[in-house]
């Protein structure tokens, strides 16, 4: 998942009146002045990075393995889990079970991004490894659904602060011209671990009679191996510089910069910790004392800034109501219901076709831009569902067991299977990144809040539609359940045209002219025109530190 957040715990005030914005956020004239300020306090970048800077994202992205692992590996525990808790799971308890991991990261994820700017990044990945180890073991030692169902819920707290975290401390540690690739990374190994749990649960699978296997522990257990490791390899890794300078330890800071810049100079090193310092005066200068509350209140109050987050949000919950994460959490029995008989092992096309796309969209997104990529990808997106629906009317299910009348899968299954295939690409090298990307539209002084609104809407979003798959596929049939999400995502197509701008390369200000009159996308395209050197020039420089 890869996405910026911002790492203020204060509360933060946004005037309402547009002509006193500037004064609130840049301290500088104009964009172009505080971009050569920066690059000139940034002279470390230009020189060599060394592997450790690699090494350590590549670390911390075992966090994201986590998450993916947890949402691969309950796809394929629902088709073999039998009676081993004590009677077959209902359709009811399979939602429960699922959607329980989606309550537990909603809370997890708002849990660490209270305490990471107190506390620093790593203390909070931390915790979510033992919370994680706990929460596998009680999955796996279950023989009861209330055990299992409360493993599911600490896993979920576990996997909502690594997925919270570790995006955000890798982009603070990274070398400007890696960073995007360095957390894209993260986003990677998100789908790595889904494709690895498909495959784990797949051979678990065979052994064993279906109906009293326990071979589905092991597949629970395994995930607990890759906490583990992340948090014993954690403690060779260093603090983010910019929480180190937030808290005053600028010689440690000093560092952690020569071990990711080994080849810098002192006032090289110098110069990097003044420029996270004026980053850090940039984005409290306009902070106030209010409440959360209060800051909750003043984003709903003040359009421009109400439009942007709701833009962000907008996008988020379009991803999650796609459907996406029922083929990730229900991928194994959808297959099943439809005909296969190894639906375990079919399943890991979904997982595999996930994982290949995300690095597509690693090299598209930049580019081709946020917006272009988002209304082709939405569109075929719509298409896949539509043809999903329509195949699904030619399969003969049983809607009170959701069992399939046939022996034969027959040419209905053999075109949901590519329908799906080619859905999940759709998805994965378009809205899956691009809705964590979309919290660079909100302005400075209230990302803190607004990544937090972005957060509660993936989660809650994932846990309706987590809670209600099975449900909606009896209660609607599956034809209308795909439809239904088919409705959800045309309806997306139409706001990302009408109200999603294209951000790239633009700064701060600029973004927030954007949505001062209403969702401004012509304005964006206009600028876009008439600054091309200015984008080039922005990606070779970050403006976050």
């Amino acid at each position: 998942m890869a996405y910026e957040t911002s790492n203020s715990s204060k509360d933060v005030h946004f005037d309402a009146d547009a002509k006193d914005h500037a004064n609130h956020i840049e301290q500088v004239d104009t964009a172009q002045e505080h971009n050569d300020r920066l690059v000139e306090l940034s002279g470390i970048e230009a020189t060599a990075a060394s592997k450790a800077a690699w090494l350590i994202s590549i670390t911390v992205s075992l966090g994201g393995l986590l998450f993916g692992y947890d949402t691969g590996y309950i796809s394929s525990v629902l088709v073999t889990i039998g009676r081993s808790l004590g009677n077959p799971l209902s359709s009811s308890e399979q939602e429960l079970v699922t959607s329980l991991t989606s309550g537990g990261a909603l809370v997890g994820a708002v849990f660490a991004g209270l305490v990471a700017d107190k506390y620093g990044r790593k203390l909070p990945i931390w915790c979510a490894c033992v919370v994680f180890v706990i929460g596998t073991l009680l999955q796996t030692a279950a023989y009861h659904l209330p055990q299992f169902a409360v493993g599911r819920f600490v896993v979920g707290l576990g996997v909502g602060s690594a997925a919270m975290i570790v995006p955000l401390y890798i982009s603070e540690l990274a070398p400007a011209k890696y960073r995007g690739r360095m957390v894209a990374f993260n986003n990677m190994s998100v789908t790595f671990g889904q494709l690895l749990a498909s495959a784990v649960g797949a051979g678990f699978a065979q052994v064993g009679n279906p109906e009293s296997s326990q071979a589905w522990r092991a597949t629970v257990g395994i995930g607990a191996a890759p906490a583990l490791l992340l948090a014993g390899l954690l403690f060779m890794c260093p603090e983010s510089p910019r929480q180190l300078v937030a808290h005053g330890r600028n010689e440690e800071a000093a560092a952690v910069l020569l071990r990711i810049y080994p080849t810098s100079t002192e006032a090289q090193r110098q110069a990097k910790i003044d420029s996270i310092n004026m980053s850090i005066h940039e984005a409290i200068s306009a902070m106030s004392d209010d409440s959360l509350w209060q800051t909750l209140l003043r984003i709903f109050r003040t359009p421009a800034t109400f439009r942007a987050v709701l833009t962000a949000c907008t996008v988020m919950a379009i991803s999650q109501l796609s459907g996406f994460n029922t083929l990730m959490y229900y991928s194994a029995t959808l297959f099943k219901i439809v005909g296969f008989k190894n639906s375990t092992a079919v399943a890991i096309v979904v997982s595999a076709t996930n994982f290949i796309f995300s690095i597509v969209n690693l090299v598209m997104v930049d580019k081709f831009g946020r917006r272009r990529i988002l209304l082709v990808t939405l569109f075929g997106m719509v298409v896949c569902l539509v043809i999903a629906a329509v195949s699904f009317s030619y399969i003969p299910i049983n809607l009170k067991t959701l069992e399939v009348q046939s022996n034969t899968i027959g040419w209905p299954g053999i075109v949901l299977i590519i329908t799906i295939v080619c859905f999940v690409a759709c998805f994965s090298s378009g809205v899956a990144t691009i809705a964590w990307i979309g919290t660079e539209l909100i302005p400075m002084e209230v990302r803190a809040v607004g990544t937090m609104l972005n957060t509660v809407t993936c989660w809650s979003t994932n846990i309706i539609i987590a809670s209600t798959f099975l449900s909606m596929m009896k209660g609607l049939t599956p034809s209308g359940a795909f439809g239904f999400y088919c409705g959800i995502v045309g309806i997306g197509w139409i706001f990302v045209y009408f109200c999603f701008p294209e951000a790239k390369g633009m700064p701060l200000e600029a973004i927030r002219e954007i949505f001062v009159k209403g969702f401004d996308v012509k304005y964006s395209k206009q600028w876009q025109k008439e600054n091309k050197q200015f984008v080039k020039m922005s990606k070779q420089t970050s403006f976050t530190h």
